[in-house]
């Protein structure tokens, strides 16, 4: 298991993690949900008749982190495959004798140890979403304050048409809104795990379903129609939300990269004192760029593992739901690394809308082909629309060559000429797109 210390300790851990996600990933706080859960399952038996109310009470005063050794539970677990095992056994030592029957009473390993990792899972995404609507916040400005800022559109790496920042801002956003939907109803379902040896509940008697349901309701969790020791759809559903907010988090720090690359200098990021080297003086790199792309490269490989950790055999797998784990922490580690760095980056970036008109006019109107064209395609037809202005094109600056061809200049006059290569003028649908995109967002705000 993970060392005591949070993840954002250390020498590397702080540069993909961020505290107050980490807080929640730390073996104490894996611990205090393992308790919670065994003081919630005592509870909610006594609640049914279970064993007696005395000794729940018992047991549940007990369920405190600070009276166990997280490291020495993780070394004893090496004998028993799960710390769950020592940690039930020091409990059972440390509750009066009355109670000592009684403690984990129905239960298995998996289950306190699902229901701890979901709680974990809870607990962490509350910062964790704060940090993504912080970025989403900081995604709308930019979108709403740049809508009529053009840019150059860039495909399949070299110059397109016009376009503008905001809706390249508002791409960003619609990427963060929708990440933020999946993973709240990804963790709304994250279900408590209750089904004793193989599923049944047979140590639990009659009262077996009314004491799982009222398990969950005390720990906040929804219930599941029955025990998912190797139906793991909750775990991948949530690895997919989460492989999804670092697809959106990341898409928006690769264009911050791209576009604060010296040649381009469109954006930068802000922040006094960031992104020195060590080697060149002059340097100001885009360092939450970095580590967001970073994050979501390393996100891929840990979705990929619950994904293939889901498919478990029988009642109860054999090392399947053990690798499970640390790669659940750890997403939950990077993703939250991710939604605070995009956050920072968003709030801080620093856009230059002279630069970006400077490029976009840097090929002499080139980018503005398909303008011209549409206008020459209903007197001639696309097709030869499309060849006389792939002729001009041949011969930049593009003004000059339209202006230069009789063919072209017999069905368009200069001004209409102008009017083609005004980027102002072939932004199509940006601006009600801008607008849509800032509705989704006013909608999580509702």
């Amino acid at each position: 298991m993970r060392p005591s210390s949070s993840p954002s300790d250390g020498l590397l851990g702080g540069l993909s993690g961020v505290p107050d996600v980490d807080a929640e990933l730390t073996d104490r706080s894996l611990l205090r949900a393992m308790l919670d859960a065994e003081a919630a399952l005592a509870r909610a038996a006594a609640e049914y008749g279970v064993l007696p109310a005395s000794a729940a009470e018992a047991i549940a005063a007990h369920c405190r982190a600070e009276r166990y050794d997280p490291v020495s539970l993780g070394r004893a677990a090496d004998a028993t495959g799960n710390p769950v095992v020592p940690l039930v056994r020091e409990l059972t030592a440390a509750v009066p004798e009355h109670a000592r029957a009684w403690v984990h009473v129905g239960a298995t390993s998996q289950d306190i140890l699902d229901t701890a990792l979901v709680l974990v899972t809870v607990r962490a995404t509350e910062p964790l979403l704060r940090h993504l609507d912080i970025a989403a916040d900081a995604a709308a400005r930019l979108a709403d304050t740049h809508r009529r800022t053009v840019l150059v559109a860039r495909t399949l790496g070299q110059q397109a048409a016009p376009t503008t920042f905001g809706l390249k801002a508002a791409g960003w956003l619609v990427g963060l809104v929708e990440a933020r939907a999946r993973l709240v109803s990804a963790r709304a379902l994250l279900p408590a795990q209750l089904g004793g040896a193989v599923g049944t509940l047979a140590a639990l008697g009659p009262a077996g379903l009314a004491v799982s349901d009222r398990y969950a309701e005390r720990l906040g969790l929804a219930t599941s129609p029955l025990p998912w020791h190797t139906r793991r759809q909750p775990l991948i559903d949530l690895a997919a939300a989460l492989g999804g907010l670092l697809a959106a988090t990341g898409k928006a720090a690769v264009d911050v990269g791209l576009l604060a690359q010296t040649e381009v200098g469109e954006v930068t990021e802000g922040g006094a004192g960031r992104g020195g080297s060590s080697a060149l003086p002059q340097k100001r790199n885009p360092v939450d760029s970095v580590l967001v792309t970073a994050a979501a490269r390393r996100g891929t490989g840990l979705v990929a593992t619950l994904f293939a950790t889901a498919v478990q055999e029988h009642e109860r797998a054999a090392g399947a739901w053990h690798a499970e784990w640390e790669p659940l922490l750890d997403l939950l580690h990077v993703a939250g690394g991710a939604a605070a760095r995009s956050a920072r980056m968003l709030s801080g970036l620093q856009v230059r809308p002279e630069r970006m008109r400077a490029n976009l006019d840097e090929t002499g109107g080139l980018v503005l082909a398909e303008a011209v064209a549409a206008r020459l395609a209903p007197l001639l037809g696309r097709g030869a629309a499309h060849d006389l202005v792939s002729r001009a094109a041949s011969r930049p600056p593009l003004r000059a060559a339209l202006l230069a061809d009789p063919e072209i200049r017999a069905h368009l006059s200069e001004q209409e000429i102008d009017e083609a290569l005004d980027p102002h003028g072939w932004l199509g649908s940006a601006d009600r797109f801008v607008e849509r995109a800032l509705a989704a967002h006013r909608g999580t705000r509702s």
